[in-house]
């Protein structure tokens, strides 16, 4: 079966997302005695922090396997779910105007999200439960002073992608259920990035990578790809566009698969801010295989601890390639490797033209905990019936999720 997110087949933020992912300031960061003291004063910068997430999603048509088509992180409508307990131990890079600088991040989760995070040769054999392990995030960092004003910052490790704007972080994203851009995109890259900083406000990235996740320590075509784009940042608005090129297929150096995404946020007011997430898949090693997506995001502050939020979403997966649900817990990782056997009801969704809409609620109960209810339809607007038990053209769920943060 021919998938992406089987390639990989496949919470909670209260302010709206403005910010790339990984320019989002942790809720709360809290210094590590033991290496402080080994430090000297101007370099105590080290941090200790993580979160906690766990949510439930109900599905009134009901479905023989409890399974949600076209989602991973919020896959099962069978019962709660433990998605993440996440720990973080960073130095960010806070370099002074033409000075050196250095930092790190490693970032590990435990929970039903990392199914679908884990990559080949750091963690593809963890087990087969619902719950299990990984290292998201592993890299060292550099600002260098240098080529122009701002400098350039590097990255050597495992890092989050630059592509699209939601995030595996779920406090970076508004809604706790995942869009088909998302879900069916990289993840994470083992390689090299570079970010040049230019005047006013525009970034250069470049980088060469493994490949897209779950390619990682180990390469399932032991073949590279270019990973990059640019950015720019203005007061009230931002974009980013990225992409990752390569080849990715099982023992196929030859043809390549490119994610490229354009994200765009716009604050209109102080309480309203809008995203917008335009994606292009191809892939040459699955028939040509491509895919459009367009996600719209409108977040309104009602007050400073509730905010509402809509996800208008349409997704075109042309050949029937990219969007599925997995059967079993470790069908992502037996399809990374060309290993089975593959469970029957990992199935695909064929040549489909996908509709969701999401409406929720984030409110922020305290400092530390953020409670994201939400309402989502999706629908086949070509009449196919992917959802429900390949039963249905149109799925409805109802799902809220809490993030505590510490």
């Amino acid at each position: 079966m021919k998938t992406a997110r089987l390639l990989p087949v496949v919470a909670v933020l209260a302010a709206p997302v403005f910010a790339h992912a990984e320019d989002a300031a942790p809720v709360s960061k809290i210094p590590l005695p033991m290496l402080q003291t080994l430090l000297p004063e101007s370099e105590k910068r080290v941090s200790l922090y993580g979160w906690l997430e766990a949510g439930i999603t109900g599905n009134p048509q009901g479905t023989s396997d409890n399974q949600n088509f076209g989602r991973l992180f919020d896959d099962r409508n069978d019962g709660p779910m433990l998605n993440q307990t996440a720990l973080n131990v960073e130095r960010a890079l806070a370099a002074e105007k033409g000075e050196w600088d250095w930092g790190f991040k490693l970032q590990g989760i435990y929970g039903t999200d990392a199914r679908y995070t884990r990559t080949l040769g750091l963690g593809d054999n963890y087990g087969t439960q619902m719950m299990q392990a990984d290292l998201v995030e592993a890299f060292a960092s550099l600002h260098a002073p240098v080529l122009t004003e701002g400098g350039v910052d590097f990255k050597v490790g495992k890092f989050a992608t630059l592509n699209g704007l939601e995030t595996i972080d779920p406090r970076t994203n508004f809604f706790y259920s995942h869009s088909y851009i998302f879900n069916f995109g990289p993840f994470t890259h083992v390689g090299i990035l570079s970010t040049t900083h230019l005047p006013e406000g525009f970034d250069f990235y470049a980088g060469v990578t493994r490949g897209a996740s779950p390619t990682s320590l180990d390469d399932n075509n032991r073949a590279g790809a270019f990973h990059g784009g640019f950015g720019y940042t203005a007061e009230k608005y931002s974009v980013i566009a990225a992409t990752h090129i390569g080849p990715e297929t099982n023992g196929n150096t030859r043809d390549l698969r490119s994610f490229t995404n354009v994200v765009l946020n716009v604050k209109a007011t102080d309480a309203l801010t809008f995203s917008t997430d335009i994606s292009y898949m191809q892939d040459n090693a699955g028939a040509g295989a491509k895919a459009y997506g367009l996600a719209q995001y409108a977040t309104y502050a009602i007050s400073g601890d509730l905010s509402v939020g809509l996800r208008a979403e349409i997704f075109c997966d042309q050949e029937g390639f990219f969007v599925a649900q997995q059967g079993k817990n470790d069908d992502f990782m037996n399809f990374a490797n060309a290993e089975g056997p593959i469970d029957p009801r990992t199935v695909g969704g064929g040549k489909t033209t996908y509709g969701a809409l999401t409406l929720g609620l984030n409110w922020k109960v305290d400092p530390r905990l953020t409670i994201r209810p939400e309402v989502r339809y999706d629908y086949a607007l070509d009449n196919n019936k992917p959802f429900n038990d390949s039963a249905s053209c149109h799925q409805a769920t109802v799902a809220v999720d809490a993030i505590f943060t510490f």
